[in-house]
């Protein structure tokens, strides 16, 4: 495991400027972009550098953080990269809610926490609705990318969005996001072309759905054991098995009456997907 990256100066100063004196806690370093906690006496923020391959990542998702409503971004560049700082998000994600859904056993212990799990879901929903409302599509939906604050669910990891006819493009290369959570119209559109391949509300749907079942289950939706492909494919090879839509969904029931109503969304084209305010409705009827 190699050395955490060195926090840019003049980003710890621009945190430091609205929280006074912070402490800096080491989250991610991976694929070129670093994040960390920086908690001060007045606030808390993140603070995120991209380096290398990561700093037209890290620029273009604070391009869209400085776009959507809510949202404040401090920026800046080194010689070798890209930072910004934004108001850190209290709570915990979406996979963490749903932990005591993959643990608990005992009757009333499982209820009390498939209770918490279900409002954290619907409002995931609507989250991604009103993303979509607002003209944009995330692109990158997972199970660590939605925040569970006392006012609902916040979306974060904004590097593949884009919002059609305003501006803001889709990258001119877009291999789908996360490999096991991609739509198979999207999986077949990358490995046809052309590209630029621009991912949809609806097949953030999809990896909306894909999300939950995730975390519900522990596991990603698909087995791909089932269809005889090897732990090892590689993305390209799986993107181009999910492309075909024939593979199954894994048989784990960990939360049969709401998997029940995820089951029909995975299965489906995108035509006929559910939106996410209609998920979000069809999940409070759980």
């Amino acid at each position: 495991m190699g050395e955490f990256t060195a926090c840019p100066g003049e980003a710890l100063k621009s945190a430091e400027a609205g929280c006074g004196s912070v402490v800096l806690k080491e989250i991610t370093d991976r694929r070129g972009s670093a994040v960390w906690k920086a908690t001060g006496a007045v606030a808390r923020v993140a603070i995120k550098y991209g380096c290398g391959e990561g700093a037209e990542t890290t620029a273009r998702e604070a391009a869209v953080l400085g776009r959507l409503p809510g949202r404040t971004v401090r920026t800046g560049r080194t010689v070798d990269g890209f930072w910004y700082v934004t108001p850190w998000l209290d709570g915990p994600s979406t996979f963490q809610v749903f932990r005591p859904v993959r643990r608990c056993s005992e009757n009333r212990t499982r209820d009390a926490a498939r209770t918490r799990a279900l409002a954290a879901a619907v409002h995931l929903c609507r989250a991604v609705a009103d993303l979509h409302s607002a003209g944009w599509i995330h692109g990158d939906l997972q199970p660590s990318h939605g925040i569970h604050t006392e006012s609902g669910a916040t979306l974060i990891d904004f590097a593949w969005s884009w919002q059609e006819g305003r501006g803001t493009p889709p990258w001119s290369t877009f291999h789908g996001g996360i490999t096991h959570l991609i739509a198979p119209e999207l999986a077949a559109w990358i490995a046809k072309g052309p590209q630029p391949v621009t991912p949809s509300a609806s097949s953030d749907v999809y990896a909306l759905t894909g999300v939950l079942w995730t975390c519900t289950t522990g596991r990603w939706p698909l087995d791909y054991a089932a269809a005889g492909i090897p732990p090892d494919a590689g993305p390209a090879n799986r993107r181009a098995a999910i492309a075909t839509g024939r593979i199954p969904l894994v048989s784990t029931a960990a939360w049969p009456v709401f998997q029940d109503l995820l089951r029909p969304v995975l299965l489906s084209g995108p035509d006929d997907r559910p939106t996410a305010a209609e998920l979000a409705t069809i999940l409070e009827g759980t």
